[in-house]
């Protein structure tokens, strides 16, 4: 009887880590910044004296066909695959319809962090992959081809995971979506495994994000301050490697002033199975610096995903 349970219980386990390695992540199909500005779906707008053009995903979508039967074609690659989907055109609808999305987060005394429309998007739909696409149509005599690249960015780091780049074989068809699906179909097996891959890292090794901590000019301390014989600064980093996937972060500056945290390895779910962002992992820290013996007013910000600024002093 008891063999029986134990040999239960095995294949329980079993079940759950294969369930578990077989999770596929979340992906989210973006027209590159290029391709929107060379097709003139963009904006302009006077950054303290530079001109800096932002794509307009909504334009894109509203002018260009192909572009919504492009992404609807490799959805449908990707999602013979296993992969789960997130829809760009819902989630502009739905920042569109969330009057709380504003282009720049600020404290109470002006201090703030500016939140490009991919921060945005990243934050809204929380894909684990932006599929980043760029593509053009070229002529050959009587025929066309279409030349893409295709990269797979980690939405929460924005480091590049995945590239696949080609170009189709020449076709009398002028059907933009179907010479783009024949022409990336040769290397969405190589694709979608490094994207697989990247994914079974992070379910190993946590998630990669980044952490600021700042002070308010009005705060009278500095992360020099002790704290029963420890610096606030040496306080932070012990949590630090107390509540990072296996103890893994990179202190990329730290100074008396503010602290910067890259690599930071986080987990992918809480016990809940809910995805751990930037802001969720930060939020611990910040209640962490509130309570005593530090009692500091602190303010949590955040920029897309994977970046989070808790600044010392005041709301």
């Amino acid at each position: 009887m008891k063999r029986k349970i134990l040999l239960a219980i095995t294949i329980i386990l079993l079940h759950t880590q294969v369930f578990s390695q077989a999770k596929k992540p979340r992906i989210m199909i973006v027209p590159s910044d290029a391709w929107c500005i060379t097709k003139g779906y963009y904006t302009s707008f006077d950054d303290q004296g530079t001109k800096k053009q932002i794509p307009d995903y909504k334009k894109a979508f509203q002018n260009d066909l192909d572009l919504k039967l492009v992404i609807s074609k490799i959805n449908g690659v990707m999602g013979e695959k296993g992969f789960p989907l997130i829809s760009l055109e819902q989630t502009l609808k739905s920042l569109e319809t969330n009057s709380a999305e504003d282009a720049i987060l600020t404290s109470k005394t002006g201090g703030g962090v500016t939140e490009s429309p991919i921060d945005k998007l990243r934050k809204t739909a929380k894909a684990d992959i932006i599929m980043d696409l760029s593509y053009r149509v070229n002529e050959s005599g009587p025929k066309k081809y279409v030349s893409f690249i295709l990269a797979g960015l980690d939405a929460y780091s924005n480091k590049e995971i995945a590239t696949a780049t080609g170009n189709g074989a020449p076709s009398f068809s002028v059907d933009v979506p179907i010479l783009l699906e024949e022409a990336v179909l040769n290397h969405m097996d190589n694709f979608s495994n490094s994207l697989q891959k990247h994914f079974d890292d992070l379910f190993e090794n946590g998630r990669e994000i980044s952490i600021y901590v700042k002070k308010f000019d009005t705060w009278s301390g500095d992360l020099e301050k002790e704290y029963n014989g420890e610096e606030l600064g040496t306080l932070i980093e012990n949590w630090m490697k107390a509540n990072t996937v296996k103890g893994r972060f990179s202190t990329v500056d730290a100074t008396e002033n503010q602290m910067h945290f890259d690599q930071v390895r986080i987990p992918l779910y809480d016990a809940s199975g809910n995805a751990i962002d930037a802001r969720a992992f930060a939020r611990n820290l910040q209640k962490f610096l509130s309570a005593a013996p530090f009692s500091i007013v602190n303010k949590l910000m955040t920029k897309g995903l994977g970046q989070a600024v808790i600044v010392l002093g005041e709301k």
